[in-house]
């Protein structure tokens, strides 16, 4: 009975009791409980990444969806200004032509104005001059009428 002998029968004791207090059950069962945690985490892993996938998409099809929205816009305001530009040069095209015609219109006006004019000092000067003629040749009664008669005629002619 040597130190051998008790260190073997501890070491049979320790077995003995290690398997009379289910140790290695234990130890199994704590272990499968980790693999079943570890599981676990590993399905809730993988339920996030596919809940991300799904987030990512939807937020990719929006911001798709939000681009094409904004090209749309971008595309309505160019045809928006090509159009007012089309108008503004249109009302600019009719402005500058009824400016033009009202121009010409006072030009004419004018131009009918100065004839009138010219032929009224015209008509003057040549009743004044006929005036004198006839009064530095015809006298009395005879010279009264012809002048009064003269006048009227030259004036009708001329307006």
């Amino acid at each position: 009975m040597d130190a051998s002998f008790w260190a073997l029968v501890g070491l049979v004791l320790f077995f003995v009791l290690i398997a009379y207090l289910k140790v290695p059950g234990m130890i199994g069962g704590a272990l499968d409980k980790r693999a079943d945690d570890i599981k676990k985490e590993l399905e809730e892993a993988r339920k996030m990444r596919e809940e991300a996938q799904e987030l990512l998409s939807e937020y990719q099809r929006k911001r798709h969806e939000a681009e094409s929205e904004a090209e749309a816009i971008v595309a309505e305001a160019n045809a928006e200004a090509e159009r007012l530009t089309v108008e503004t040069n249109q009302a600019l095209e009719e402005m500058i032509a009824r400016r033009s015609k009202a121009a010409e219109e006072k030009i004419a006006q004018a131009e009918t104005q100065a004839i009138a004019e010219v032929r009224a000092k015209a008509t003057d000067i040549a009743v004044a001059a006929a005036e004198e003629i006839l009064s530095a040749k015809v006298k009395d009664k005879v010279a009264d009428d012809i002048l009064a008669k003269s006048i009227t005629q030259v004036k009708d002619q001329l307006n």
